[in-house]
C-alpha cells in the first residue's frame, strides 16, 4: 500500500475511529494520524494504548493541517463539531464522517464546510456491540461495505477517488449511494432490527414472572443474539432514530403489518403460510452468507472472547 493522505484527523475515538487508525497504520495509508475526543478520560486511554500518532487537546489542534478529517462522533453531535472546526480546516482538505444516517448529517454539517474544502460523507457497514477506544481492531472493515454518499451531485471526483482508495486500503468494498436511498436501506438492514432487539429485551425485562436469573440462565440463541445487538451504544442509537425518523417509521409500519399477518396465521393455524414465509426469509439469510457478509459456521462463527 502507499500513502493516500499525509495527515488524517479522527474526531471522536470510539470503535470506528480506533479501528480506522489500526487499519491505516497496518496499510501505511497515512503519514500521520491525529485524534481528539471530548472526554479527557478517553484521550488518556487513547494515549495509553498508542491510539493515534498524536492525541490532541482540541478539535482545532487535531484538524490543523489535516488532508482528511473524519468525524466519528454520534450523528447528533456532528453539526456542532463541524462548526467548531470550520475555521481551522486546510484549504483543499476533505471532511468525511462515519455516521449511519446521511440526509440529516449532510443538513447539519454542510453549512459549516468552507469554500475550497470537500465534504464527502461515508458510512462503513461494520461494527460490533462494543464501544470506546479499546474496542477497535484493524480487521473490522475487511470485506465489509463502505458507502460513499456525496453531499452534492458535483462532488469533486478526485476527492471521492482518494477517499475510496483509503477505505479500499483498509479492506472495505466501496459503493456510492444517494442520501435518501441510503437512509431507507439502512432503516431496513440496521436501524429497525436494532429497535426490535431493544424492544424484545425490554419485553423480557417487563415480564416479572420471569426472573432476571432465568432470562440470563436460559437464554437460547435467538434471545442471546437480540441481547448482543441491544448492547450497542445507547447515545449513538438514540441519535440514529431521532435523525432517521421518517425512514425508520416507514419500515416499522411495514414490519407491523408483517407481524400482524404472522400473528393471524398462528391464531388460525395456517401452517402453509408460516412454512412459505419462513422458507422465503431463510433464503435471504443464505444470500447474506453467500455474499460473504456472515458465516455459516456454528453460532455464526462466534467464539468466546471474540468481537
Amino acid at each position: 500500500m502507499s500513502v493516500v493522505y499525509d495527515r488524517v484527523a479522527l474526531i471522536g475515538l470510539g470503535l470506528i475511529a480506533s479501528s480506522m487508525f489500526w487499519a491505516i497504520k497496518r496499510g501505511g495509508l497515512a503519514g500521520e494520524v491525529t485524534g481528539y475526543a471530548r472526554s479527557a478520560g478517553t484521550r488518556d486511554t487513547a494515549r495509553k494504548i498508542g491510539l493515534c500518532d498524536r492525541v490532541c487537546e482540541s478539535v482545532a489542534e487535531a484538524v490543523e493541517g489535516a488532508d482528511l478529517v473524519v468525524i466519528c462522533v454520534p450523528v447528533g453531535a456532528m453539526g456542532p463539531v463541524a462548526e467548531e472546526m470550520r475555521a481551522h480546516l486546510k484549504p483543499g482538505a476533505t471532511v468525511s464522517d462515519v455516521g449511519s444516517v446521511k440526509k440529516s448529517v449532510i443538513e447539519a454539517v454542510a453549512p459549516h464546510i468552507p469554500e475550497g474544502v470537500h465534504f464527502i460523507p461515508a458510512h462503513p457497514l461494520a461494527g460490533t456491540e462494543h464501544s470506546g477506544p479499546e474496542s477497535g481492531f484493524a480487521e473490522l472493515f475487511e470485506n465489509r461495505w463502505l458507502l460513499i454518499v456525496p453531499a452534492a451531485e458535483d462532488a469533486d471526483p478526485e476527492a471521492v477517488a482518494r477517499l475510496r482508495a483509503l477505505w479500499e486500503g483498509m479492506g472495505a468494498n466501496v459503493d456510492v449511494m444517494d442520501p435518501d436511498h441510503h437512509d431507507l436501506v439502512l432503516a431496513v438492514t440496521s436501524h429497525t432490527p436494532h429497535l426490535i432487539a431493544y424492544t424484545m429485551v425490554g419485553v423480557a425485562d417487563d415480564l416479572r414472572r420471569v426472573t432476571d436469573s432465568e432470562v440470563i440462565k436460559y437464554s437460547a440463541a435467538g434471545f442471546r443474539d437480540f441481547t448482543r445487538i441491544a448492547a450497542s451504544d445507547p447515545t449513538m442509537w438514540r441519535d440514529v432514530f431521532l435523525t432517521n425518523k421518517d425512514a425508520t417509521l416507514e419500515i416499522l409500519g411495514r414490519f407491523t403489518e408483517e407481524l400482524f399477518a404472522l400473528q393471524r396465521a398462528i391464531r388460525t393455524g395456517d401452517g402453509d403460510l408460516l412454512h412459505d414465509y419462513f422458507t422465503r426469509t431463510r433464503a435471504i439469510r443464505r444470500g447474506i452468507i453467500q455474499a460473504g457478509q456472515d458465516t455459516s459456521a456454528p453460532d455464526f462463527g462466534r467464539t468466546k472472547g471474540t468481537r
